[in-house]
């Protein structure tokens, strides 16, 4: 089916040549919603884009992938206002792990930390661009979203980052993959980062690597892409390293309700509720109605280098304002274990089983804790010989 191609009067060049951040241009459009740079867009990328659309979002068409236009509105450059409940920032060569652990781990307060992938000698400082990403991982599958049965969606590394060179969606597709680590052609990225010395423990090891969730992710976000409002899994806590780009985020403490973060109430008939959407449109709605008092809210900006700690329990939101390269993993700690632990013993119950034997051979100390908490709560654990 032919479609009326799209002309835009300016597009954004890589945040990757900031040299050339003065710089706009007109070119016509190869897809449906793309603006293309002045170089050909081959039928072939035409064809895989669109199938990758097509299957990770089936409520909406080619058309609407662009329809509220923000790629030529300025809404990734609207100012965060830090001033109201700025977030804590530290750098790491004045932070020590043991002032970590007692001052934002164990009081589930989130900080930024800089410095980290410099100190620890990080490869993916420099091979992390999106040149050499290009250059090593070309034909790389990398998943790129999910369809409406949850099946992953992948692309090769060299056409996602032309796609990303010259899209202009509202939401673009969004590299945010679990598996490389599993895939010999990816699996050499795990020798190119370090888990920053914050986050030694990693409790989950102990039910083996088939067995246990998904815990670390390698991200490439092109602007405008994001993840939704959101708490991670099983009371898990995170880390997020950005590598290039600007990422901007929220984050509302645990105690403030799903239904005023999420603000469902306050998306118009007719409006899409991705990341851009959000930040945007409905949160300073939520911010109108509630105020600041009822929100607690933390609104900061990321830069590269920086790492991010997302305590278990806090919801947030992450906007790409610029083309970006990060990691990311969730964890369960000594710290956290308590919380992780009661989630865990009901949301994935064989796991937990399994989890609980394991501790008891490796750390009899956290095996008590839970077995305590079950006794306090009051908690059966699952048994295959139950009736469930």
């Amino acid at each position: 089916m032919s479609r009326k191609r799209k002309a835009l009067s300016s597009i954004s060049p890589s945040p990757h040549s900031r040299k050339n951040d003065h710089k706009r241009a007109s070119y016509k459009s190869a897809f449906p919603s793309q603006v293309v740079q002045p170089h050909k867009v081959s039928s072939k990328l035409t064809t895989l884009v669109n199938d990758a659309k097509r299957r990770h979002r089936t409520d909406i068409s080619f058309d609407a992938w662009d329809r509220e236009g923000f790629a030529e509105k300025d809404v990734c450059e609207h100012a965060v206002d830090e001033s109201a409940n700025a977030i804590q920032r530290e750098h790491c060569r004045d932070l020590s792990v043991s002032r970590f652990i007692t001052e934002y781990e164990k009081r589930y307060i989130p900080v930024v930390i800089d410095g980290v992938p410099e100190e620890q000698w990080w490869k993916a400082v420099t091979e992390w661009s999106l040149k050499c990403l290009r250059r090593k991982y070309k034909s790389a599958m990398l998943k790129c979203g999910e369809d409406d049965k949850g099946r992953t969606i992948r692309m090769k590394l060299k056409y996602f980052l032309r796609y990303l060179k010259v899209q202009t969606d509202d939401s673009p597709l969004y590299i945010f993959d679990s598996s490389f680590d599993e895939r010999s052609d990816t699996k050499p990225l795990l020798d190119e980062y370090s888990v920053p010395k914050y986050f030694p423990e990693d409790l989950f090891e102990f039910v083996g690597e088939r067995r246990r969730p998904p815990y670390r992710w390698f991200l490439i976000g092109p602007k405008r892409s994001g993840t939704c409002v959101h708490v991670d899994p099983l009371g898990t806590s995170a880390w997020n390293t950005l590598i290039s780009g600007r990422k901007r985020w929220i984050l509302f403490p645990y105690q403030v309700g799903k239904k005023i973060v999420q603000g469902k109430e306050f998306i118009r008939a007719g409006e899409d509720d991705e990341a851009i959407n959000y930040f945007s449109t409905i949160l300073p709605r939520i911010k109108k109605a509630y105020g600041f008092d009822v929100l607690q809210c933390i609104e900061f900006m990321q830069y590269p280098g920086q790492t991010v700690f997302v305590p278990g329990g806090w919801w947030h939101a992450v906007l790409n304002v610029e083309d970006t390269v990060a990691v990311t993993q969730n964890y369960c700690s000594s710290q956290n274990f308590e919380r992780v632990w009661r989630k865990t013993r009901s949301g994935r119950k064989r796991m937990a089983v399994k989890w609980l034997q394991k501790l008891q051979q490796h750390r009899p100390d956290l095996a008590r804790l839970a077995i305590k908490c079950n006794e306090q709560d009051r908690f059966q654990m699952y048994s295959k010989h139950k009736r469930q």
